[in-house]
C-alpha cells in the first residue's frame, strides 16, 4: 500500500516577510559589529601567523620537571571546587524551597526567592573572585566563596524546579492523614527530592571544577596563578603542561561524574 503523505502546509505571506526580516536584521547587526570594531585586520592576522609558529610547537612539548608544581596547584583547584560546590549545594537548599510555589503557597515569597536566585546568577564567577579577592585578600578562600555563591543560583533554580515537579498527591494525603510539616518534610518531599538533588550538585561540581581553573588569574588560588605566571614569563612549555594536566583530570570528573549520576537518577 502506497503511504501518502498530508501535503506541506504553506507559509503565509506574513510569516515569510517576519522571518526575511529577522535574517536581514541579523546580517546588518554582524556587519555593523565587524564594521566599527577599531582592528587592524592585516597585523592581527599576521600576529597570529608568527605567534601560532612560535607558541603552538612548544605547547606540545609540556616541561615534565614542573609536574610536582602543576600537581599540587591542580588539587589546590579540585578541593576550591569541591568546598564552594558543598556549600552552595546546601545554601540552595532554603534559597530553592523558597522559590518553589507548591511549597511556600505565597506568590510574593516564590517571586522574592526567584528575584534573590536570578540576583546571584546575574554575577559571572570571574566578577564574583574579583570582588572576593578585594574583602578576603588573594588566597583560595577568595575562589571557594566565589564558586559557592555563583553555583548557589544555578542550583537554587534547579531545586525549586524539582520541589515544584515532586507529587503532591502523597502531600496531600499525608496533610488528611494528620501528619505534622515536620513528618511530611521529611517522609513525604524529601526522599522524592534526594537523588535529582544529589545529581544537580554534582553536576555542578563538574563545572565548578572548569571555573576553578581560571579564578587564579584574578589572585582567587588554584591552578590559574600558575597560569598567568607561565603566560607572563611566556614559558609556553609549562603552559602546555598545565593544560595537559587540566583536560587530563577534567576529563576523569567528568566520566566519573556521568556514572555516578547515572546510578542515582
Amino acid at each position: 500500500m502506497e503511504l501518502v503523505l498530508p501535503p506541506k502546509k504553506k507559509t503565509s505571506l506574513i510569516k515569510k516577510v517576519r522571518n526575511w526580516g529577522i535574517f536581514l536584521f541579523l546580517v546588518l547587526m554582524y556587519v555593523w559589529t565587524f564594521a566599527t570594531i577599531d582592528i587592524n585586520w592585516t597585523r592581527a592576522a599576521e600576529r597570529m601567523v608568527n605567534n601560532f609558529h612560535r607558541v603552538i610547537p612548544k605547547l606540545f612539548s609540556p616541561e615534565w620537571s614542573a609536574i610536582g608544581k602543576v600537581w599540587s596547584a591542580m588539587v589546590e583547584t579540585l578541593y576550591i571546587a569541591f568546598a564552594g560546590s558543598l556549600m552552595a549545594a546546601i545554601l540552595a537548599i532554603p534559597l530553592g524551597f523558597l522559590a518553589a510555589q507548591n511549597m511556600t503557597k505565597s506568590k510574593v515569597l516564590t517571586t522574592f526567592g526567584k528575584w534573590i536566585l536570578s540576583g546571584v546568577r546575574a554575577f559571572p564567577d570571574l566578577i564574583l573572585a574579583i570582588l572576593f579577592v578585594v574583602a578576603v585578600g588573594p588566597n583560595p578562600f577568595a575562589g571557594v566563596l566565589a564558586i559557592a555563591i555563583g553555583s548557589t543560583g544555578m542550583l537554587g533554580k534547579l531545586y525549586s524546579e524539582v520541589l515544584e515537579s515532586i507529587d503532591m498527591n502523597i502531600v496531600e494525603a499525608m496533610e488528611a492523614s494528620g501528619a505534622n510539616k515536620i513528618q511530611i518534610l521529611f517522609q513525604g518531599v524529601i526522599p522524592q527530592i534526594i537523588p535529582e538533588f544529589l545529581s544537580y550538585a554534582i553536576y555542578r561540581f563538574e563545572i565548578d571544577v572548569r571555573a576553578s581553573t581560571i579564578l587564579g588569574i584574578v589572585g582567587a588560588g588554584g591552578i590559574g596563578t600558575l597560569i598567568q605566571f607561565a603566560q607572563m614569563n611566556r614559558n609556553w612549555e609549562e603552559m602546555g603542561l598545565i593544560l595537559l594536566v587540566i583536560i587530563v583530570v577534567v576529563t576523569i570528573i567528568d566520566f566519573l561524574s556521568s556514572a555516578i549520576r547515572r546510578r542515582i537518577v
